[in-house]
């Protein structure tokens, strides 16, 4: 059986992925596709984030074993998840036999200041540390998508997503925890042993395209980047994600 896991990013849980898990196994063909919080999002809300991402790794490496999906996976991860999938298929090679990485950014190939955009370093901290719920959520909804066109679908979005936050809050600490994971990690020197495809977008307000396009000239592997959307694009246009992954598949 072909198993695709998905993962998302900093703060954000299974629920954030919206219509996207179905349309993707629509369109790829997936026979499964699971999707996973890491501890301190979603249900997990309450346990304490790793702050390193090999953890994270390993806790999907055992979350699935324990919930008796055997290898091996196809990983699609979004961000501070195709980190932790990076530090996965290095830690466990054969339980991943393909990755598709979104927006990710990765010391020692990038830079920091490519890795997150410095004019948003201020914003995100008092955000983060101090703001509300609503404000909090705004802001990332902010950074993350380029629906500009669409404010009824925006509005939608964000009420939908306080929701989620209010019900399964992030602590504070929880975000700064998975922020200095993020931070600190640096992958190996060498390419990943399995197949890798990465995407990216050109008005990724939070993280710089050129991130991919530096992993790609390194891993020597298929770059794909969408001109219009923003950092969350399987939210902004998730039918373009699943195209890329059934081409590339094919």
């Amino acid at each position: 059986m072909t198993t695709w896991v998905l993962l998302r990013g900093l703060m954000r849980e299974t629920r954030h992925w919206g219509e996207f898990p179905l349309l993707f196994k629509n369109t790829v063909e997936a026979q499964q596709v699971l999707t996973l919080d890491f501890p301190g999002n979603g249900t997990l809300h309450a346990e304490p984030s790793p702050t390193r991402v090999p953890d994270m790794a390993e806790y999907c490496h055992a979350q699935l074993s324990q919930l008796g999906h055997p290898p091996p996976y196809r990983v699609l991860a979004l961000s501070l998840g195709a980190m932790a999938a990076v530090a996965w298929s290095e830690r466990y090679p054969a339980d991943i036999e393909k990755m598709v990485l979104i927006n990710t950014s990765l010391a020692p190939y990038n830079p920091f200041y490519q890795r997150l955009r410095p004019e948003n370093y201020a914003a995100l901290a008092h955000r983060l540390l101090f703001g509300s719920t609503a404000r909090r959520e705004s802001l990332i909804l902010q950074l993350t998508s380029r629906m500009k066109n669409q404010p009824a679908q925006r509005e939608a979005i964000l009420e939908q997503w306080t929701a989620y936050a209010r019900e399964y809050p992030v602590t504070r600490a929880n975000a700064l925890r998975q922020l200095w994971a993020a931070a600190r990690y640096r992958a190996p020197l060498s390419a990943p042993a399995t197949p890798v495809l990465l995407l990216a977008a050109q008005q990724d307000q939070l993280v710089n395209a050129a991130c991919s396009l530096s992993l790609a000239q390194h891993w020597h592997c298929p770059l794909r980047v969408h001109p219009a959307a923003g950092h969350d694009i399987p939210l902004d246009d998730g039918l373009w994600v699943a195209q890329q992954v059934r081409d590339w598949l094919n």
